[in-house]
């Protein structure tokens, strides 16, 4: 059976690459490239599939428009709606198995956006000139799975170097069409419930329990890393229906998000398994701590309890004041929950380096946040239990597994 792979560029300013790319993808036995252009200028290059007058129309432009307008941020916007628009309905449509795109910072940006907006498991591929500029290869992936293929040299002019660069490129998303996958669909068949979990290295040995717990009794459990980027990528992946559970153990992206730390998880974290309506375990690894920019500290953030996790990491501690909004943040999510939630509460500290002998443990803040949120929690099928534990005790494990079995029945 045929790959058709979608393969997104600008050809008013990489045609000839673009060709030699496609050609490449074409040479691999049983896959062709479906050829996408979205350029914003106007331009008679190239044959391809999808024209550039084709997806301004999908974004609800015309290529007229966007040829003439001067406005880049709003003709760029509307270039990826179309795209998008087009891959989606390419996919649902089962007319595409993978996407690579070709192009410079502009390029990279576009392509990547319509990657973002395909589903976990479809191979990506960005060929890109600007990948190791600083910033931008975190804004090209965000919370997507997509390999970032740096190409080095510009993309501009078909020299032996970059000939090379594109006949690896083609050989990696044709090996990734050309290999058995297990699919989303037929994850979501499986008899196996799926599960996913937040962790972070201070709850490491936690996590770690509880997986081995639940999978010896025939769930699978889906790690994703509290840093900022995966836990974001959970929500997303939450909402579109694909696991039967959550055991959130280190939700620490939503203060850090109110008080604008590096693990920020955005505006939406903790919120996706309430609006579905699946169960939630809910842990506080992390909450009591925030990682500031030290480029950016207050000037009382000098005098906190810290601790230094590497060389480039330092959590500091929250104060009263900001741990008790931190429980307002929770408890506004929580109280729109549509399924059922456990908060389980440890009283000896929250995480591998948080306890009595931690030079961070201060559990009298602790407990304001877990009064307020007791305060603040008005929603039925939200519970609050507390234990005289560590969240890295054996037993705070057991706890966990014991409460997700309550209300997600094999």
């Amino acid at each position: 059976m045929t790959k058709n792979i979608l393969l997104i560029s600008t050809l008013d300013t990489k045609n000839i690459e673009t060709e030699y790319l496609e050609a490449a993808i074409n040479r691999v036995d049983g896959c062709t490239a479906l050829l996408m252009d979205i350029s914003m200028a106007a331009h008679s290059l190239g044959s391809p599939a999808i024209s550039a007058a084709e997806v301004a129309t999908s974004g609800g432009s015309s290529i007229a428009e966007i040829n003439q307008s001067r406005e880049r941020s709003k003709i760029t916007a509307t270039m990826i709606k179309g795209a998008v628009n087009i891959a989606e309905k390419l996919l649902a449509e089962k007319k595409i198995d993978a996407i690579i795109g070709l192009g410079g910072s502009t390029g990279s940006l576009m392509a990547t956006d319509v990657m973002r907006a395909l589903p976990f498991g479809l191979p990506k591929v960005m060929v890109s000139a600007t990948a190791a500029l600083p910033g931008l290869a975190t804004r090209y992936i965000g919370t997507g799975d997509i390999m970032l293929f740096h190409t080095v040299i510009e993309i501009a002019g078909l020299s032996p170097l970059l000939k090379n660069v594109l006949e690896r490129a083609a050989g990696a998303v044709t090996g990734m069409v050309n290999i058995d996958m297990i699919d989303n669909a037929t994850v979501k068949t499986s008899s196996r419930k799926m599960i996913a979990m937040s962790q972070f290295g201070i709850c490491e040995g936690c996590a770690s329990a509880v997986r081995y717990r639940l999978e010896a009794q025939g769930y699978d459990v889906i790690g994703f890393s509290a840093a900022g980027v995966c836990d974001r990528a959970m929500e997303d992946m939450i909402g579109k229906g694909l696991f039967d559970a959550v055991i959130d153990l280190a939700p620490g992206g939503v203060g850090e998000h109110l008080l604008a730390g590096m693990r920020s998880a955005g505006p939406n974290r903790l919120e996706a398994a309430g609006r579905i309506g699946i169960p939630q375990i809910i842990a506080p690894s992390g909450i009591n701590l925030m990682s500031p920019r030290k480029s950016r500290y207050k000037p009382d953030y000098h005098q906190r309890k810290k601790f230094d996790l590497d060389k480039l990491r330092t959590f500091l501690r929250l104060n009263g004041e900001e741990i008790v909004m931190v429980a307002d943040e929770f408890a506004r999510k929580l109280n729109a929950a549509a399924g059922p939630v456990k908060i389980l509460l440890p009283l000896k500290g929250w995480s591998s380096i948080d306890g009595p002998e931690s030079p961070i443990y201060e559990p009298e803040t602790d407990h304001l946040f877990i009064e307020r949120l007791k305060q603040k929690i008005d929603n039925p099928q939200v519970t609050i239990a507390t234990f005289e534990l560590n969240l890295e005790d054996e037993a705070f494990a057991d706890r966990v597994v014991e409460n997700l079995l309550h209300v997600l029945p094999r």
